[in-house]
């Protein structure tokens, strides 16, 4: 398999999750658009421990996924106890958040 296949695939995930976080306004495409960012990176994480034959990048993708989870967890939890209190899902409506 060509890593540059990989690379390719992964920039174009990213660039998606990009467009994804900077165009919508909906906070669950948010949270899928970082996913699809944190996604991009385990891409390019496995790609270059097969290609180097190395098992720490699985280790790293090991912890992003973890990461990931904890952010859709607690992501989740916010939107879900915003959307009780106000009955909307936009994250301009949301001025409690900032400090």
């Amino acid at each position: 398999m060509d890593i540059s296949l990989m690379i390719c695939m992964s920039f174009a995930m990213f660039t998606i999750g990009i467009i994804g976080v900077l165009v919508k306004r909906n906070p669950l495409v948010f949270f899928l658009s970082i996913e699809l960012m944190l996604n991009a990176a385990n891409l390019l994480f496995i790609a270059f421990a097969y290609q180097w034959g190395n098992q720490i990048g699985l280790a790293w993708v090991f912890f992003v996924l973890v990461v990931a989870a904890a952010e859709a967890a607690v992501g989740l939890a916010i939107i879900i106890s915003l959307f009780r209190a106000k009955q909307k899902v936009d994250i301009d409506q949301y001025n409690e958040l900032r400090g």
